[in-house]
């Protein structure tokens, strides 16, 4: 089962590499990242959905992930379920059509919290990722 969650985890990386890719390519080219990007965050969201329901059965059945330092394994939890909360927050931003809720005050194409929360998801699936192989 945790060879699975691996698996998958590099796959949601590699998911989240491809979002934030693409919304800079769009930002880059002065346009719409097209209807594809909205494919691709359905994947994301199921495929960062099913990492988590992975690690919290792996969590429930008593595979504690165990690191050095004094969090222990705790950071892994923390940057695996961080993701989730980052798309909730962005779907909130790209519904509003604005981005007051971080205090920039003008409209925001719906694409862009997407794209924004693709990098930033990145980076802590990337951790994540390093944390649960025991390389950081």
């Amino acid at each position: 089962m945790s060879e699975v969650h691996a698996v998958v985890g590099f796959v949601v990386v590699g998911v989240f590499a491809l979002g934030w890719l693409w919304g800079l390519g769009a930002f880059l080219l002065r346009r719409g990242p097209g209807e594809g990007f909205w494919v691709w965050l359905t994947v994301a969201q199921v495929a960062a959905g099913l990492q988590a329901a992975l690690g919290i059965l792996l969590l429930l059945l008593g595979r504690r992930l165990v690191s050095p330092g004094a969090l222990g394994g705790v950071l892994h939890y923390v940057y695996g379920l961080l993701p989730l909360l980052l798309f909730v927050f962005a779907h909130v931003i790209a519904r509003e059509g604005n981005a007051r809720l971080v205090g920039i005050d003008r409209p925001v194409r719906p694409w862009v919290p997407f794209a924004w929360a693709s990098f930033i998801s990145f980076g802590l699936t990337a951790r994540a990722l390093m944390t649960g192989l025991g390389i950081g």
